[in-house]
């Protein structure tokens, strides 16, 4: 029993690897009107990438027959291997088999003929005049004569989506199934165009940034789906670089572009921050696989941009349906785009998992897809601008009416403003009034005050002018009495000497000596001394006051108010000779005068600020040495040929001025004087004489120490 039962499984183990092998060889009449021959292929993957033509025929490795009319062999880096064998029961001996898929990288055919194999390779950068049919799908001419048995070996290489639509068939059928493909992707590619360049043109027109982007996704979905198409394939003799990687580079444009233009077209900053962050990070993703394509990792790049457009088709339909949500009329369009292009997507995937039939339709979804979807968005974005055109429309009318409303407002409030403009004015021409009388008080109480300085000047002035020309006058009023006296002794001299010359009586030797004896009892010679005495102490006094009233003169200088070339060294001892009487006997001068040229300025008010100088030296050292005579004074005059300018430096050796009173020195009104000694303006005249004369004025002064006033003058006044 058991032994007719292993015969039985023999018998019919038999059977089936005889069914098994028919199945494996087929006559080309069993085609019929088959267009894919996917299962009557053999297929092997062979992931160690070694085998050969001539190891599978030696080691007789099991080929897969189980893969549908379309085999999707997936995203892999293995050589893949395509096995046919069949019978030529047809009149046709001119045979093309053909892969109606132009994104394959490379493809190489083998046939085998007796012992010899014969080979052909095409890649997808191949100029197409080496191809047997020159166009984008990979076609190998098969010469085969009547019942030929034919045995033929495909191996293909891809680094994206392997899908292998394998057709056998004459050579005119295979050219109008050409003609047809082209004349879709034709009409794919005239959509396209015109919708790129009508957004192109609108954007020049209007420059919204939302056709700008939508032109840019655009771009990048149409040059993806021209790549699927295999039109850059048939350019490639006028391309100067591969196009081995355009699907996966573009692919990853496009997701970076359709963000870009989500993000423009939906705002979607305005509705969500999170879903922002979400569009970004999908953003960053389609980078990462550009960076990962150029480090040398094309399946994985192809892979990750497949991720991300599946993960951010359905994040940007959940964007578009919260951007509806949100009041956005655009997103409704919008979706209905997203919609149908993702539509086109998901019967595409179907198709490649023989889910749904592999048809022209099924297999162009897409472009389908692509092309409604651009025209829709065309549609939404010229709907977008009326709605823009309404919004403005409505917010004119608005503002319109806000403008009447406000126009009236104005009017009241004017009416009602030009009488409180009547009101102000009247106010502030009283307070006007009242300014003027107040800065009228203030300039004559100004001028009082200033008057009040040059008084006290004037009287320290005099009181030291008087002391200075009272002392020589005393003199030569003192002499005048003695010499009086003298000249009267003289006369009665001379009339006494006449007598006795006149004196007919007298011999010669008796006038002599009379005149001998009256001289030595008159002291003629002590009388001739004392006149000569009294004469020099009269010229004396009188050359002082002359000195005197000159340098009163040179102070008091009459042409003040014109620039004048002036000596500062002259200057500077007219106003010491001033105040003699003040420096007494208690204060010296050091006198270091410069050979400086002469100095334009104004000669009068010059003196006055140096009288105002050392009269306050002066009052410092009589605070610091009350009754002694310590006091000094140093006049330094220095020429600077570089900058064309004067230094005066006038030193004392003082009480000094403290640090924090040092800046307020040339303040109007401020003085540290007693009561009655001074209002406080003659330093703050003496800044503004100085400046004035485009020159500087500084104080370096230590408490306790002295001070030193520092005046720099230019040459000549520019």
């Amino acid at each position: 029993m058991y032994k007719y039962l292993k015969i039985f499984i023999s018998v019919i183990l038999t059977v089936f690897s005889l069914n098994l092998s028919a199945h494996h060889t087929f006559k080309l009449s069993e085609l019929n009107s088959k267009r894919f021959i996917g299962n009557y292929l053999g297929v092997l993957q062979d992931p160690s990438n070694t085998a050969t033509v001539h190891n599978l025929l030696s080691s007789k490795q099991k080929f897969d027959y189980n893969w549908g009319d379309v085999p999707n062999l997936g995203v892999t880096e293995n050589n893949n291997w395509l096995h046919l064998k069949f019978i030529n029961d047809t009149p046709d001996q001119r045979l093309l088999i053909y892969i109606s898929n132009p994104t394959i990288d490379e493809v190489t055919f083998y046939r085998v003929f007796n012992d010899r194999i014969d080979s052909v390779k095409a890649t997808i950068d191949d100029p197409l005049t080496t191809r047997a049919v020159q166009h984008q799908f990979y076609a190998f001419d098969i010469a085969a004569g009547l019942n030929d048995t034919v045995t033929c070996f495909v191996k293909i290489k891809s680094t994206k989506q392997l899908i292998i639509p394998v057709s056998l068939s004459a050579k005119g059928k295979v050219v109008r199934e050409i003609i047809r493909y082209d004349l879709a992707a034709g009409v794919f590619i005239g959509i396209m165009l015109i919708v790129l360049l009508y957004n192109l043109f609108i954007y020049w027109g209007v420059r919204d940034e939302h056709y700008l982007a939508f032109v840019h996704y655009i771009f990048w979905v149409a040059l993806v789906q021209l790549a699927i198409l295999g039109v850059f394939t048939r350019l490639n003799s006028f391309i100067p670089f591969s196009t081995i990687h355009l699907i996966t580079f573009g692919g990853a444009m496009s997701g970076i572009a359709s963000i870009i233009f989500v993000k423009s077209f939906l705002n979607i900053k305005a509705y969500s921050y999170r879903l922002t962050v979400l569009l970004n990070i999908i953003l960053a993703g389609d980078i990462a696989a550009i960076l990962i394509l150029f480090v040398g990792f094309p399946t994985i790049s192809y892979q990750l941009v497949n991720f991300v457009a599946a993960v951010g088709s359905v994040c940007v339909f959940a964007v578009g349906y919260k951007a509806l949500r949100a009041g956005n009329k655009s997103a409704k369009l919008f979706l209905v785009a997203w919609g149908i292009f993702l539509g086109s997507v998901i019967i595409y995937v179907l198709k490649d998992y023989q889910i749904l039939p592999y048809t022209d339709f099924t297999n162009q979804a897409v472009q389908i897809g692509v092309s409604i979807e651009a025209l829709l968005l065309s549609f939404a974005l010229a709907d977008k601008i009326n709605i823009y055109r309404r919004e403005k429309e409505e917010s004119q009318a608005k503002a319109l009416k806000i403008l009447l409303e406000k126009e009236h407002l104005v009017r009241v409030q004017n009416i009602e403003l030009e009488r409180k403009v009547l009101e102000r004015t009247q106010d502030l021409t009283n307070a006007n009034e009242s300014l003027e009388s107040t800065l009228k008080h203030l300039k004559e109480t100004q001028s009082q005050l200033v008057e009040a300085e040059k008084m006290a000047s004037l009287g320290q002035l005099t009181a030291g002018v008087a002391h200075e020309i009272n002392n020589p006058i005393n003199f030569v009023t003192s002499n005048v009495a003695p010499l009086k006296r003298d000249i009267q002794v003289l006369w009665e001299v001379i009339e006494e000497l006449e007598k006795i010359a006149t004196d007919t009586n007298l011999s010669p030797e008796q006038k002599e000596l009379l005149i001998k004896n009256y001289s030595q009892e008159q002291d003629l010679d002590y009388l001739k001394t004392e006149i000569e005495f009294l004469l020099k102490g009269m010229h004396e006094g009188a050359t002082r006051t002359a000195e005197i009233v000159k340098s009163l003169r040179i102070f008091s200088r009459v042409d003040e108010d014109a620039l004048k070339s002036t000596d500062i060294n002259e200057g500077l001892e007219s106003t010491l000779v001033i105040l003699n009487s003040l420096l007494k006997d208690k204060v010296s001068v050091v006198k270091e005068y410069g050979d400086i040229p002469l100095v334009e300025c104004y000669a009068g008010k010059m003196n006055q600020v140096f009288l105002n100088i050392f009269s306050n030296a002066i009052n410092a050292i009589e605070q610091k040495f009350p009754s002694s005579a310590q006091g000094i004074i140093k006049v330094e005059t220095i020429y600077d040929p570089a900058g064309e300018q004067v230094i005066i430096k006038i030193t004392d050796n003082g009480i000094g001025i403290p640090e924090d009173i040092k800046d307020k020195v040339f303040e109007p009104f401020f003085t540290t004087k007693d009561v009655g000694k001074g209002v406080g303006l003659g330093m703050s005249i003496a800044y503004k004489t100085i400046q004035n004369h485009n020159g500087k004025i500084t104080i370096d002064s230590e408490q306790g120490v002295g001070t030193t006033f520092s005046i720099v003058l230019p040459k000549s006044q520019v």
